[in-house]
């Protein structure tokens, strides 16, 4: 067998930066968990002794993290002050909930993918799914908290404007279905914009209804409502608005649930889904994104999808054309691509 040596030491160094980056999950959950990034962010440079105190955690456990997260490039470092930092941007990612590239619910997503890993090991072999509401409570808050910041810095001001008429609708008043809705931030933060128009978020699984009911009454929410509700079996045939944010790739009957969503809408009415960032040939998506997406599709979309009804079994890197089929397959014919991030595609149907 001839070796490359060039090429082996670069995929070393690929494989060092991967198992870096595992290993680098436990530890920025520990962080996030101790509230040490906070900490760090709200009173300045440290050193280990002074985060210590001031977190209230055991100085020599302290010790290997910030070196830790210093070696992944997560804190700064002054070797002149053995002081640690955040900068700007790191804070923007470890430390400030609100910022739009906040990543902490994609790391606790990843530890929830580590721990489906035995179940859908055997699921390769025999073919079963696993249902949404038996991967642990985990998987529901890690995906609230991933999505939460796209949702909070996207949705108001750019989503909601590229679609066709859709925002007037709502500061008139609208009565709008958000279904799918999970613990209901998409919900909370349509019905603060728009305290003339009524939301009714609707999902199958009833610890997360529970949840958005629980966020809705923190922030004082008045004019929405949450309900246990399937895509195929909400009720209303006259909603102005209905939207789908990230779940239409893991529902088992998604050409059904376009049907569904086709009679209730009012004849003028527009249908928003938003969908994982994907191209439509698995070549289009060799990227960072898709990486993580087809980690996640396999583990949690696709068990998820399959044992429900037909199975369609779509995955988290369906792309437009793969959407686009589904959606038409429920009755609509003006459906196009409103806009996009690099986590997301947002797509509009209308009959």
């Amino acid at each position: 067998m001839n070796v490359d040596e060039g090429r082996m030491h670069l995929r070393a160094g690929q494989m060092l930066n991967d198992l870096g980056g595992a290993a680098s999950v436990a530890m920025v959950r520990i962080g996030d968990a101790l509230g040490l990034y906070k900490t760090i962010h709200e009173k300045g440079s440290m050193t280990c002794d002074e985060l210590a105190a001031a977190a209230n955690v055991h100085p020599r456990y302290l010790r290997e993290w910030p070196a830790h997260q210093t070696a992944s490039n997560y804190l700064s470092y002054d070797a002149a002050t053995q002081k640690f930092s955040l900068s700007p941007e790191q804070a923007m990612f470890f430390a400030i909930e609100d910022s739009p590239v906040a990543m902490m619910g994609a790391f606790d997503g990843v530890a929830v993918w580590v721990q489906a890993q035995t179940r859908v090991h055997e699921a390769f072999r025999n073919g079963d799914g696993i249902d949404w509401g038996d991967h642990g409570p985990c998987l529901f808050c890690a995906v609230a908290r991933f999505f939460r910041p796209g949702y909070l810095n996207k949705l108001i001001q750019n989503w909601l404007p590229a679609l066709d008429g859709v925002v007037p609708k709502l500061r008139d008043g609208a009565r709008v279905a958000d279904v799918g809705c999970g613990h209901g931030w998409s919900t909370v933060f349509m019905a603060q914009a728009f305290p003339q128009s009524r939301f009714i978020g609707y999902d199958f699984h009833s610890g997360s209804v529970e949840a958005a009911k629980a966020h809705a009454g923190e922030h004082s929410v008045t004019n929405v409502e949450f309900h246990v509700g399937t895509a195929k079996e909400y009720p209303g045939s006259d909603f102005d608005f209905v939207t789908f944010f990230d779940c239409l790739h893991d529902m088992g009957d998604p050409a059904g649930a376009a049907a569904h969503v086709k009679q209730s809408l009012k004849p003028d009415g527009n249908w928003m889904i938003v969908e994982p960032m994907a191209g439509d040939r698995m070549e289009d998506n060799m990227n960072p994104i898709g990486r993580i997406y087809y980690a996640a599709s396999t583990l949690i979309c696709v068990p998820t999808s399959l044992p429900q009804e037909v199975g369609a079994a779509l995955g988290a890197q369906a792309g437009k054309a793969k959407l686009r089929e589904v959606i038409s397959a429920g009755g609509f014919s003006n459906i196009r691509r409103a806009t996009a991030t690099p986590f997301n595609m947002v797509l509009e149907a209308r009959a």
